[in-house]
């Protein structure tokens, strides 16, 4: 049986926490109602002190996940590389401020940290002693344009592998296998102006998998695109489709997924990104880890309809389940 296990980001309940409709307990109680018992973190946004959490606070969140029967899986950190007058973080300034979320994600129980792309590989060299020490594995996202074999990434494993440690890896953001262009992204571009048929040559361009820049160019040039159609097209350089038969090369180097998405169907299935593909190819390989949602399309339709992140989070998990029986069906016939 796989053991992919199953959970939510706090990310995915932005808009209800922020319009005050849903507090952080009403969102561990849904997902542990769901069975997505494993809650991804995002500590600047969900924890009002940082980074000043005592003793009194660690307790009150393990409390409340308890209570849920939940558990932590991932801690989201961030790098304020700029500081306020213009001024840039030096590389100690730097490897301090991650430091410190690697001391809060261990005082936490958490063992995965997930890393922003931009942080240099060099820089968290100088941080895996203490990614170790804390046992703490950082994950640097693999979010788009960026994919599984761009060269940022592959320095950030070539790093890891040199120093033959187990803490330090990539974490996957399933944008990176936009195998159809997002119908919420259209449908707010066409709210905004663009023209049915200039938004359908868009669609069949991202469907072709031609490159981005011909198509921004083709739009904005030759088809006289207007702000919203130019913009629409600029969105391709965020939807790229990886090859989801490379995952089981880099499966050694993860243990968290941020299962990105913008809308699942009535029928729980996603137009956009290649589920379908990417969970039978995690279970093949025997990986060993979280699926955790993460609902961005909150700000493609919250301009014509209410928000309902819940029934969304919902969808997309009665859709893992179905993908991974299949998938776990189909191995044991092989």
């Amino acid at each position: 049986m796989s053991k992919i296990q199953r959970g939510v980001s706090l990310y995915s309940f932005q808009e209800e926490m922020f319009l005050g409709q849903m507090s952080v307990e009403d969102v561990l109680a849904f997902a542990s109602s769901i069975g997505a018992k494993g809650i991804e973190i995002l500590p600047e946004q969900n924890m009002p002190t940082f980074p000043h959490i005592d003793d009194a606070e660690v307790a009150r969140w393990q409390e409340m996940l308890a209570r849920h029967g939940a558990h932590f899986t991932c801690y989201d950190m961030f790098l304020d590389t700029k500081l306020r007058k213009g001024e840039t973080l030096s590389d100690a300034e730097q490897v301090e401020s991650i430091r410190r979320d690697l001391v809060l994600c261990n005082r936490l129980g958490i063992r995965n940290m997930r890393v922003l792309i931009f942080v240099r590989p060099d820089i968290l060299e100088k941080c895996v002693p203490y990614a170790e020490e804390l046992d703490v594995h950082m994950g640097v996202e693999v979010h788009a344009p960026w994919h599984l074999e761009h060269a940022w990434i592959l320095r950030t494993i070539d790093v890891a592998d040199r120093l033959g440690t187990k803490h330090l890896g990539i974490l996957p953001d399933m944008g990176v296998f936009m195998k159809h262009y997002p119908p919420e992204f259209r449908a707010r571009f066409e709210r905004q102006g663009a023209r049915p048929e200039v938004a359908q040559f868009i669609v069949d361009q991202h469907e072709q998998k031609i490159m981005c820049e011909y198509t921004i160019y083709e739009v904005a040039v030759k088809m006289g695109g207007n702000k919203a159609e130019i913009a629409m097209a600029e969105t391709l350089r965020h939807a790229p489709y990886a090859n989801p038969k490379r995952i089981k090369d880099y499966a050694p180097w993860f243990r968290h997924i941020q299962a990105k998405f913008y809308g699942m169907t009535e029928d729980c299935t996603d137009p956009a990104i290649a589920y379908e593909d990417v969970i039978p190819e995690l279970v093949k390989c025997g990986w060993e880890g979280t699926l955790s949602s993460e609902y961005e399309g909150n700000r493609w339709i919250q301009d014509v309809m209410p928000v309902d992140s819940r029934e969304q989070v919902r969808r997309q998990h009665v859709m893992f389940e179905r993908l991974i029986a299949r998938a776990e069906a189909q191995r044991e016939i092989v």
